[in-house]
């Protein structure tokens, strides 16, 4: 089917194109009119945390969301008349907003240099970022008023606001820095600007193609917040890598023709053996990071989901468009020739030779596959080494960029106020006949967290009850940073000791605590019970891909063990950059970003460079397989097959290296580390995978590299034949 898509397209190159210029403003179009389907509290919730939010909202005492007011000096001690006349400027004007719910009165901190306002919004806090807008204003009009004092806002909905305009800039500046550099890539590989607009365009054309259908999509699964990031960090590599797959092989073909084939049947050439590649290469990343909607998490289903629709999407343009394109550059070409009254001018070389560099580069595997092999897959042990003291967590407000207003003001606002750093609410359902049960043993839960240094003293906790009298809630703070080991253990204490041991002796009573902090510990918690069945699966599934493609089982166990190894170097290197801080060192990254490894980080990469090593190893592979069946030797085959891919695939890893490391100037901490991740991987998997250590194993292993097919049997007696 490969071939007849391709075929069709070729002999009807101007419908093609339009039918996929078509395509595209369809997706762009019905996307735009149904908009983005956003993530909702209630898809976020997992473990504990989540049994207690839900709890909450039956009992219609869902966590409403609060923004503080910080009023300060702007040097010296705080004047006191200054800022109580703007903190009834505050409370006046806030008041009179339809979103605010309530205006409570002015605390004042220990020191007494800050004073906050807190302004409860109406609704659940999930949707509380909605109404910012309005707030931000009126407490620009109290600065305005009281140019003296630093009036500003902070809390969960403007940080996420401050978010989300942040990760917009970043968008725009990965498409500002990757746009260029891929060009510029291809300009030095092809030595045409028109040659390397088409990778470029196709894949903004995909780029395009997935947002509109994502868009679509969310409706039925919904968008995280990064499917534009990955539909960009994905497509730009994929897109451009299939591309030059295609007009790789397209190229030979006419080199190998000498100029007796015409347009149609080079891309018909192509189609049956590069255009295969790519859709096995399509699919086996779709499989694979289809495996990740495995972990029951709407963060790794929004990757997932971006990924899959933008890979079907560069698939699509390179079997219909991409076909199209290169018969009419070609017409166009063989026009000017004959203008010109002389022929198209072609590539003397052979179609398939290595080039001086690349012959350096295969030299140690042809000639000592055995030492090469050791020392390559020690080396590469040695970079994953690190990997073995990974510490997760999951980003939170300590890891944030600061960068962002809200974001400073909430730093300024913890200091003065240490008690709003954590706040774990606690959730009590009981029959109604037993509230005063419940509110007796909540009086002893406060009366006995008050002596531990592991909570804040709050002389009267926030205690809400239902309508109905079945549902309470109270929420108790810690003077600690989210990420500190000290709110973690004033969590566990909560669950495992004082709740029990108070409402816990209540009939009938159930209890579950949320909040920042227990979101993060059970996130971990759910990820690392979802993870086993993930990586399982993923290589179950890649193994049977590759078994089935190349019909040998030893493939598929090479090409599962080989990215592995490429994964767990990748990993590696992170920890040592990241966790480390080397990153902060070299490359100026923001402390916030280091120190630990974002939770996500890990399987997400896992996933993906399984999917993207798959690249590689059908290309590669498919190339060497070809000469096998031609007859020749499998040693033979693996360096004619490597020489004649060398080219395309240094060129897709340099553009894929050039759009994930552009990543790393974004600021989002998780970005900068998938980013990284990602360039490194590239580049250990094309130039030690793919150069040391796969032409080393295949030459050792030799015929039974193809078992049980048997390609590479008979292979010396055919070539002697041929020869004769």
């Amino acid at each position: 089917m490969t071939v007849r898509v391709a075929v069709w397209s070729a002999r009807h190159p101007w419908r093609a194109l339009a039918g996929w210029l078509a395509f595209v403003v369809l997706c762009l179009g019905v996307g735009a009119a149904l908009g983005t389907h956003q993530a909702t509290a209630a898809d976020y919730r997992v473990g504990e945390a989540g049994r207690a939010e839900t709890l909450a909202e039956q009992g219609h005492l869902d966590r409403p969301g609060v923004e503080q007011v910080l009023i300060t000096a702007r040097s010296g001690p705080l004047d006191r008349a200054a800022a109580e006349a703007a903190v009834r400027d505050v409370t006046a004007r806030m008041a009179k907003l339809p979103e605010v719910a309530g205006v409570a009165d002015p605390v004042r901190s220990a020191d007494g240099r800050a004073l906050r306002v807190a302004v409860t919004l109406k609704g659940a806090a999930a949707d509380a970022k909605r109404h910012v807008a309005p707030l931000a204003a009126q407490t620009a009009a109290v600065q305005r008023s009281h140019p003296q004092l630093r009036v500003a806002e902070t809390g969960s909905p403007s940080i996420s606001v401050g978010l989300d305009d942040q990760r917009d800039q970043d968008l725009a500046l990965s498409e500002a820095l990757t746009l260029p550099v891929t060009l510029l890539t291809l300009l030095a590989v092809f030595g045409s600007a028109l040659m390397a607009a088409v990778p470029l365009l196709l894949a903004l054309s995909s780029i395009a193609a997935a947002m509109g259908l994502s868009m679509v999509v969310s409706h039925v699964l919904p968008d995280a917040g990064v499917g534009n990031n990955v539909i960009i960090l994905i497509g730009m590599a994929v897109g451009v890598d299939y591309t030059l797959f295609y007009l790789k092989r397209e190229r030979e073909e006419r080199a190998r023709s000498g100029g007796r084939l015409g347009a149609e049947a080079l891309v018909e050439l192509a189609a049956a053996t590069s255009g295969r590649a790519i859709v096995v290469s399509g699919l086996a990343v779709v499989v694979s990071t289809a495996t990740l909607y495995l972990a029951t998490d709407v963060v790794f289903a929004s990757l997932a989901t971006s990924t899959v629709i933008v890979v079907l999407a560069a698939v699509l343009s390179s079997l219909t468009a991409l076909p199209a394109l290169l018969v009419v550059l070609a017409r166009r070409a063989e026009r000017r020739a004959a203008r010109r009254g002389n022929r198209v001018r072609r590539n003397g070389r052979r179609p398939d030779g290595q080039g001086r560099v690349w012959g350096a580069l295969l030299r140690p595997a042809r000639r000592h596959p055995a030492a090469t092999l050791c020392v390559s897959v020690l080396v590469m042990l040695g970079l994953a080494a690190p990997a073995l003291g990974m510490q997760l967590r999951v980003l939170n407000a300590d890891s944030h960029s600061r960068e962002i207003p809200a974001m400073q003001t909430y730093d300024r606002l913890t200091a003065a106020f240490p008690d709003l750093r954590v706040q774990h609410q606690i959730v009590v359902r009981a029959p109604a006949g037993r509230s005063s049960e419940v509110a007796s043993a909540l009086r002893k839960l406060t009366a006995r967290t008050a002596s531990d240094p592991l909570y804040a003293t709050v002389r009267t906790p926030l205690v809400r009850t239902s309508g109905d009298h079945r549902t309470t809630t109270m929420e108790l703070s810690s003077p600690h940073k989210v990420s500190s080991p000290e709110a973690r253990r004033s969590l566990d204490r909560l669950r495992t000791r004082y709740l029990p041991e108070t409402v816990g002796a209540v009939p009938g009573a159930r209890f579950a605590v949320s909040g920042d902090v227990a979101h993060d510990t059970d996130y971990l918690a759910h990820q690392d019970a979802k993870l086993p069945l993930v990586v399982g699966a993923l290589l179950l599934l890649t193994f049977l891909l590759t078994a089935l493609v190349f019909r040998s089982v030893v493939i598929g166990l090479l090409g599962v063990a080989l990215n592995l190894l490429s994964a767990a170097a990748a990993f590696g290197l992170v920890v040592v950059f990241f966790q480390h801080g080397l990153a902060s060192v070299l490359f100026g990254v923001d402390e916030a970003a280091t120190g630990a490894i974002g939770s996500r980080v890990p399987l997400f990469l896992f996933v993906i460079l399984f999917g993207l090593s798959m690249d590689y190893q059908v290309f590669v592979v498919s190339r060497i397989r070809e000469e096998v069946l031609r007859g020749v030797p499998t040693r033979q085959a693996v360096l004619h097959g490597l020489g004649a891919s060398a080219k395309v695939v240094t060129s897709a890893a340099a553009v894929m290296v050039t759009v994930f490391a552009s990543f790393m100037l974004l600021h989002l901490a998780e970005m900068k580390q998938i980013g990284f991740s990602l360039a490194v991987a590239v580049l250990l998997d094309a130039f030690v995978i793919r150069v040391m250590i796969l032409p080393a194993a295949l030459m050792l292993l030799g015929r039974a590299s193809w078992w049980p097919s048997g390609a590479g049997k008979g292979a010396g007696r055919r070539v002697a034949l041929a020869d004769g």
